[in-house]
């Protein structure tokens, strides 16, 4: 399937250059999130919006298909927030047509809510949408419920990384799995930090984590919740609250550390042809979108690596959308991440059942049982 519109824009004010794909919409809607990285490409734009579409499907979405966007940009970048804002006036008319993008890597989901208030467009959402007394409300549910606090995350940063961890766990019981498996994290962002934070609390072993400086290891177990506390903004690990056994090396190294279950947390592509045989689990949990590439599923298939799909297991954030603004679940933390785990163990289970069944693999089963099948026009 092809996607139905891509757009790109170049900045005039500085090298930065971006895209936004929608892939399809459903009631004239569309949703995902905007990243921005320096190695965002328009294929990789292209192949995110696509997941999206899947993953809304998986989501069991009747309203909204996927779209995302994506800048090529250093988000550290002192201006990378006014490179944001220039970008997201280019993409105006396509956001007021019902294309919904929010935050994703680089980019955090308050600053476009900012900038798309400042623009005068607010929340992105169709005719239809703003003129539904019960969707305004269930808006406002959703923002609020947002900033409330679960385990001493706020919602939006936890509930992605709590699903993943809840998939993690349906799969590794499917499977058989020893209590108390060696889990290692690649990205230590909103998802990977709350996803081992779940995984601590479940009896996990976190043993190695990387992030965009460093990879730390033990085989005895981490501290994550000392690592938690101590992080650094965007993601970093604080290395001057490391214990000394711990062992440190580059943030390139995460597949040489011995575990049972491998969580891709970050960039995609991160497992491909060229690291795949380095592959130690018989697990991997795609917490990351499109973290492992076609070539890398063919190896991990022939060395009998099972995976969690990431349109499956990393739904956390687009399902607290759907069921809050159009009322599945009310604004209470625990019935939101019930809601959000219950619909990703029942798809883990099913994504494992199906590939044992019909002798594919989780993939190819996911592919086949999630394919969009909605293809609306834009909100004009």
């Amino acid at each position: 399937m092809k996607p139905y519109i891509v757009v790109e824009w170049n900045d005039t004010e500085s090298s930065a250059k971006g895209w936004l794909c929608a892939f399809n919409f459903v009631n004239n809607y569309c949703g995902g999130g905007t990243r921005m990285h320096p190695t965002v490409t328009k294929e990789e734009v292209v192949r995110l919006a696509t997941t999206m579409g899947y993953k809304y499907k998986a989501g069991e979405s009747t309203t909204t298909g996927g779209c995302k966007g994506g800048i090529a940009y250093d988000y550290k970048a002192s201006d990378a927030k006014d490179v944001l804002r220039r970008y997201f006036v280019a993409m105006a008319p396509y956001i007021k047509a019902g294309v919904s993008i929010g935050g994703d890597l680089g980019v955090d989901y308050g600053d476009v809510l900012e900038i798309l208030d400042d623009l005068g467009i607010g929340l992105p959402q169709t005719k239809e949408m703003r003129n539904d007394p019960k969707i305004q409300q269930g808006i406002k549910n959703h923002d609020e419920a947002c900033e409330l606090t679960y385990d001493g995350f706020k919602m939006y940063d936890m509930i992605t990384g709590y699903g993943c961890a809840h998939s993690l766990d349906e799969a590794w019981k499917f499977k058989g799995g020893k209590d108390g498996a060696r889990v290692v994290i690649q990205g230590f962002g909103c998802v990977g930090a709350s996803m081992a934070n779940c995984l601590d609390q479940m009896g996990y072993k976190v043993v190695g984590i990387s992030d965009a400086n460093c990879l730390v290891s033990c085989q005895d177990g981490l501290d994550v919740k000392k690592l938690i506390e101590t992080k650094k903004p965007k993601g970093e690990l604080n290395s001057a609250y490391f214990e000394d056994k711990y062992t440190v090396s580059s943030n390139t190294k995460w597949l040489d550390v011995d575990c049972d279950i491998l969580v891709p947390a970050a960039l995609e592509d991160v497992i491909n042809k060229d690291n795949a045989h380095d592959v130690k689990a018989s697990l991997i949990v795609e917490a990351a979108n499109i973290p492992v590439t076609p070539e890398a599923d063919e190896i991990l298939a022939e060395k009998g690596v099972d995976t969690c799909v990431d349109f499956i297991a990393n739904i956390g954030g687009i399902r607290i959308y759907e069921a809050l603004v159009f009322g599945i679940v009310d604004k209470i933390p625990q019935d939101i991440v019930d809601d959000t785990n219950s619909l990703i163990r029942k798809n883990t289970r099913l994504l494992f059942e199906e590939a044992i069944k019909q002798g594919k693999t989780q993939r190819q089963v996911a592919m086949e049982i999630f394919s969009p099948d909605t293809f609306d026009t834009p909100d004009i």
